[in-house]
């Protein structure tokens, strides 16, 4: 890390907003000041080249600057379905990708040089359902085949963390980390700024002319030329860049923070880390030591977030009844950009036009390793970008595509209640088998008998015991044939 970057950041204090109000030539531009876009142009700028970024509101206004803040390796999309895709080598290159764009926000993500940034260690995903056989396949394949460090939770050590009967069994990422995810783009904005980027925010793109040698970008007020233009945005790209908006289907996701609940947090909640279940329905964790950040509802529309102040109270207590209503002081929402195919979109479109999109249920580690591969790619000619290849631009459906995810998702979080709700009625089940079997057994012991022999099922033969003798027919003797 260069002297530059060690500077101290202080993360909270207001910045200059610069609208972009001049002709500029540069070596690289980026339109969007979100994780990724930053990214790029902080490592770009670190290797040496000049960087502009365009963004059209401020830096962080949507989904980056709205999120809880959780950092583990891995992508949308489950391990096996990119194995059928990819092969198993590739798999493996685009896991290790993952595994450093964890690193490298750990790097970044630290008191020294975003002070306030919050870092609590570890992270756990913990199943609606029982997956006790599908638990142990897949922590020897994490472990073994992607050199990840997990270990695998019983349903005893879950709820000894988790006071509830709604969750199974659990994976936990030891490795893995929460931040303060404001603090974060904010501090990656300034780490940027001072590594000699400029930054340029309420300045919306009107048009990009990608052809030739040196591209062209019209602002409302100003031009903008570079060699590479990197295309960072997400669902409000707009008009210019329509082509790859249309690629993404739009969710907005609302999260809450509660009021302080004190002890009740505590006897409720033990694990410190984040909590997110294997259905991707709700993610949480505590915060300021006796709070709760929760994250739930989506639509594929936006909406004003307060109206989903009383959604996210009803979801916490269904998980956690115990804590009763809870007074809800703080609710937000960002809107992600989802692909079709569930990975993000990285690489290049045509010579010097290069894309970071569709981070959508992603995570921070994976903006983070989009960010410097491109960069590298742009300076370095690093080729792994290519691994995303297979991943192309797939039109999302448009309207009708915000129709059929809503459909789907909607569908997605009913079939998983109702599978959580047989699961722990079969659990229910099972334990009053085994207290009926306790009591009988009980029973039997004080009466001085022994239990009951079972009845053979049909069809099986009888256990023979000691045969009697049969009796002899003899003359003048009683017998079966006697007269």
């Amino acid at each position: 890390m260069n002297e530059t970057s060690a500077s101290r950041i202080d993360a909270a204090a207001p910045m200059e907003r610069l609208r972009l109000s001049f002709d500029l030539d540069v070596d690289i531009a980026v339109v969007g000041a979100g994780l990724a876009g930053l990214t790029v142009a902080l490592e770009a700028a670190r290797l040496g080249a000049s960087v502009a970024v365009l963004e059209g509101r401020h830096v962080g206004w949507n989904a980056s600057g709205h999120q809880l803040g959780t950092v583990m390796p891995g992508y949308g999309l489950p391990i096996g379905d990119l194995i059928a895709r990819i092969g198993f080598e590739d798999t493996r290159e685009l896991w290790a990708l993952s595994r450093q764009g964890a690193d490298y926000v750990r790097a970044n993500a630290t008191e020294e040089l975003i002070p306030g940034i919050a870092l609590s260690e570890g992270a756990l995903e913990v199943s609606n359902v029982e997956i006790g056989d599908e638990l142990i396949a897949r922590l020897q394949m994490l472990g073994e085949d992607f050199e990840t460090e997990v270990e695998g939770w019983q349903v005893d050590r879950v709820r000894a963390e988790l006071k509830t009967d709604h969750y199974f069994h659990g994976v936990y990422y030891p490795k893995a980390f929460q931040i303060d995810g404001r603090k974060y783009v904010h501090g990656l904005a300034a780490l940027a700024r001072r590594a000699g980027a400029r930054i340029f925010e309420d300045t919306p793109v009107v048009s990009i002319d990608a052809s030739g040698i040196r591209k062209r970008i019209v602002t409302p007020s100003a031009r903008l030329r570079a060699s590479h233009i990197v295309l960072a945005g997400n669902i409000h790209l707009g008009a210019p860049l329509r082509r790859l908006s249309d690629t993404l289907l739009p969710v907005w996701r609302y999260a809450a923070l509660t009021a302080p609940l004190g002890e009740r947090l505590a006897e409720t909640i033990a694990f410190q880390g984040s909590v997110t279940d294997s259905d991707g329905i709700d993610h949480f964790r505590v915060v300021e030591g006796d709070r709760l950040m929760w994250a739930s509802p989506e639509t594929t529309w936006a909406a004003n977030p307060l109206r989903f102040a009383p959604a996210i109270a009803r979801r916490i207590r269904t998980i956690f009844p115990q804590l009763g209503g809870v007074e809800i002081t703080e609710v937000w929402s960002g809107a992600i950009g989802q692909t079709v195919h569930g990975m993000p979109q990285i690489g290049q479109l045509r010579k010097g036009l290069w894309v970071a999109s569709g981070f959508g249920r992603q995570g921070l580690n994976t903006t983070a390793m989009a960010g410097q591969l491109i960069a590298r790619s742009i300076l370095w000619g690093d080729e792994r970008w290519r691994l995303f290849s297979p991943f192309e631009l797939v039109w999302a459906g448009g309207a009708t595509g915000r129709v059929a995810g809503y459909a789907i998702g909607m569908w997605e979080r009913g079939s998983s209640a109702a599978a959580g709700a047989l699961a722990r009625y079969r659990e229910r089940a099972r334990a009053r088998e085994r207290i009926s079997e306790a009591r009988l057994a009980e029973a039997n012991r004080q009466a001085g008998t022994r239990p009951p022999q079972r009845r053979p099922p049909p069809g099986r033969p009888r256990p023979q015991g000691p045969q009697r003798p049969t009796p002899v027919n003899r003359e003048g003797e009683g017998g079966a044939g006697g007269g």
